[in-house]
C-alpha cells in the first residue's frame, strides 16, 4: 500500500456495503486488523469516522467488498496525510454543531447512520457516527433524530465547558441541512407524520 495511487474521498459516491454473500469471503483476521487500525486513526481524523463506522458493521461477516473499500480509507488516508484535528487561536470560544444523516443507509435493515460534530472556536474536537435503533420513515425523520443526538451531546458539552471555565453565555447552535427536521425542531406540532418519533 506505500505505491498506492491516492484517491479523493474515503468512500466511492454511492457505494452501499450489505452483509449479503454477493463475494467471496475473505480472511476475517486480516480485515479485522486493517479495520482495527483505521479505528485508531478515527481518534484524529473524523473525516473517515463513517466510512470507518460502516466497516465495523461486518467483521463477522466480511468479504472482498468490505476489504476493497477499507483499502481504498488508506488510499484516502495516504492522500491527506496533512489532514487532521488542529486547533487554532480564535477571538471566541463558541460552540457549534453540526449534524446530518443518510437515510436508509443500511442495506441489510434501512436504519439510518447519524453523524455530529463540535467545534469549538477554530477546531473540530468532538464527532460521533452512529446507526441509528430505529428506522426512520424519511428523511425528515432521520434527520430530526440526528439532530437530536447532536442536542444531547451539547448539552453535556456546555456543562464540562463550565467545568473548565469557559461557560458558554450564548445558546449552541446545531446546524441541520433538512428544512423540515429544522420545522419541527422550532415548532414540535404533532401530527400524522410526527406522532411516532416525538
Amino acid at each position: 500500500m506505500s505505491k498506492c495511487k491516492p484517491v479523493s474521498t474515503p468512500v466511492a459516491l454511492g457505494e452501499k456495503l450489505s452483509s449479503i454473500n454477493e463475494h467471496d469471503r475473505i480472511d476475517e483476521k486480516e480485515y479485522r486488523s486493517l479495520v482495527g487500525c483505521l479505528l485508531y486513526l478515527t481518534a484524529t481524523r473524523p473525516d473517515i469516522l463513517y466510512v470507518v463506522s460502516l466497516l465495523l458493521r461486518f467483521m463477522h461477516c466480511c468479504n472482498v467488498a468490505h476489504f476493497k473499500t477499507a483499502k481504498r480509507v488508506l488510499r484516502y488516508v495516504k492522500g491527506t496525510l496533512g489532514h487532521g484535528v488542529k486547533f487554532e487561536r480564535a477571538k471566541e470560544l463558541k460552540l457549534v454543531g453540526y449534524s446530518d444523516s443518510d437515510w436508509a443507509g443500511s442495506v441489510d435493515d434501512m436504519k439510518s447512520t447519524s453523524g455530529y460534530f463540535f467545534t469549538l472556536g477554530l477546531g473540530v474536537f468532538s464527532w460521533s457516527s452512529k446507526k441509528q435503533q430505529t428506522v426512520a420513515q424519511s428523511t425528515a425523520e432521520a434527520e430530526y433524530i440526528a439532530a437530536a443526538g447532536a442536542v444531547n451531546q451539547a448539552i453535556w458539552l456546555r456543562k464540562l465547558l463550565e467545568d473548565l471555565n469557559a461557560r458558554q453565555a450564548k445558546a449552541t447552535e446545531i446546524k441541520v441541512d433538512n428544512q423540515s427536521a429544522v420545522a419541527i425542531a422550532k415548532n414540535p406540532v404533532f401530527h400524522g407524520k410526527t406522532k411516532h418519533f416525538m
